[in-house]
């Protein structure tokens, strides 16, 4: 539907948008830590900090070659690595500041992601049952393959919940390199004085919701409420993020960023999918 919506109705679904994903989708996370256990996010997340950190360095280093060798402007090849390798539009939008990038380049990075976003949300739960994939090895699988954290949410309910709780967790472990890697842009494009890195604060309050579920059980009527209003605005905010796609944001995104992102993307996810498979990546 949001797709529909921001095809037919750009203008209308430009103004609905604007500002307001980005708050919904943090706000929902954040609900989703009642519905947790405080133990098993710890668990899960020293397990997959090895496999994050080496996806991470090796999905940007690819697609940096994969921008170069397709010719794509510098600063949108940067971009869309950190998008694929991190989080999708919350790294993009922590990153780009950083390097200075124009408006223009912001929109191509970000309607790139999102694109592809609205495919995995769609692809990945067929193929998780077509591959007879169990719970754990979807919820790790799209943590890994999935650029935001709402269409991990999104891919993952559908698949179970054990897949839910692990996905999120694992992809809220990968946005937290959204730090270092701002650090290293920052190092290395040697950009202005002044520049503020964009700390992904509702990581930290998730934790706490997670840990409030854990050690006050007394309000366990309230915590399962609240991660129910989660589960409803992270669907919201995926009516959302398709209606920010518009006829003018395909046209803008143009070939060469969008055969960059498509082509990191596939070799991330088969990568990762077939490293699950094998049994090199569990939890």
């Amino acid at each position: 539907m949001g797709l529909l919506f921001g095809f037919f109705l750009p203008q209308a679904a430009k103004f609905h948008t604007k500002g307001i994903t980005k708050i919904l989708l943090q706000a929902s996370v954040v609900c989703l830590g009642f519905g947790m256990s405080l133990s098993e996010i710890v668990r899960v997340g020293r397990s997959g900090f090895l496999y994050t950190a080496v996806s991470i360095v090796f999905a940007m280093m690819l697609g940096l070659i994969f921008g170069r060798l397709m010719r794509v402007t510098a600063t949108p090849s940067f971009l869309i690595s950190a998008g694929t390798a991190i989080c999708g539009g919350s790294a993009i939008a922590a990153v780009g500041p950083i390097v200075a990038a124009t408006e223009q380049e912001m929109a191509i990075s970000l309607s790139t992601v999102f694109m592809l976003n609205s495919v995995a949300l769609f692809v990945f739960p067929p193929i998780g049952l077509a591959l007879h994939l169990t719970q754990t090895q979807f919820g790790l699988w799209s943590a890994l393959a999935i650029h935001d954290t709402s269409s991990v949410v999104g891919a993952a309910t559908k698949y179970g919940s054990q897949a839910l709780a692990i996905g999120t967790t694992v992809k809220l472990a990968r946005a937290l390199w959204i730090v270092p890697v701002s650090l290293v842009a920052m190092a290395v494009r040697k950009t202005e004085r002044g520049t503020r890195i964009e700390w992904p604060w509702f990581i930290l309050v998730f934790c706490l919701a997670a840990a409030a579920r854990t050690y006050l059980s007394s309000f366990g009527p309230v915590y399962r409420l609240l991660s129910c209003l989660g589960k409803i605005g992270l669907t919201v905010t995926l009516y959302l993020i398709g209606a920010g796609l518009s006829k003018e944001a395909l046209r803008q995104v143009g070939v060469r960023p969008l055969l960059q992102a498509l082509a990191l993307w596939t070799v991330v996810a088969t990568g990762s999918l077939l490293l699950i498979c094998s049994g090199w990546i569990r939890l």
